[in-house]
């Protein structure tokens, strides 16, 4: 459903149970930042009221997803680490055009949410289905729903508002790239590492 050219080895889980003091700081840095993104999508393409309306809904949820993971990590008395950078995102970054029209970055902007939607949601499936605790696996199984939604919905929003750009042939980019991009990344306690 998703698309992505290579799924994570399920070992990773094994790496990321291993420290989950440092995969909760990760991820909850990674909600803020996809909080961040959505409301800056938001205040660049303001003219775009279903899109205000869906991304606002995004960005409150993925603040709650924040709080929850922040409330996860003081239960289990670790402590949330300072933010960490995602060298996986920048890379996506990089990639994203920002030369061509208002349209192409604005679409290119939309791709790039909805492939790191698509690789967290496909890395909360291998959590859920692999790690011992029971109750990350059910948490992880619920986010993984969420993510699902989220990038279904920037993938429509790019073919909604697209004018000069063949979505589904730079959809297929994205994926192929990321293909290429992943094959560095599963071998440490990062939700995209």
């Amino acid at each position: 459903m998703l698309g992505l050219k290579l799924l994570t080895d399920p070992r990773w889980a094994n790496i990321a149970e291993g420290n989950l003091e440092e995969i909760l700081t990760d991820h909850a840095w990674c909600e803020q930042k996809a909080a961040s993104n959505a409301i800056s999508l938001i205040t660049n393409n303001s003219e775009h009221e279903d899109l205000v309306h869906e991304l606002t809904a995004i960005a409150i949820e993925e603040m709650e997803h924040f709080k929850m993971v922040i409330d996860i990590i003081k239960e289990r008395g670790y402590t949330l680490g300072r933010e960490r950078k995602d060298d996986y995102v920048g890379q996506l970054m990089k990639f994203s055009k920002k030369d061509g029209s208002r349209n192409m970055a604005f679409i290119d902007r939309l791709l790039f949410a909805a492939m790191i939607e698509a690789r967290s949601c496909e890395r909360f499936r291998v959590l859920s289905q692999n790690i011992q605790d029971k109750e990350l696996a059910q948490f992880y199984y619920d986010l993984m729903v969420s993510e699902a939604n989220h990038y279904t919905t920037f993938l429509n929003f790019a073919r909604k508002y697209s004018v000069d750009v063949d979505v589904e042939k730079r959809w297929k980019e994205w994926l192929d790239f990321e293909g290429k991009l992943i094959q560095s990344y599963g071998n440490k306690e990062a939700i995209h590492g």
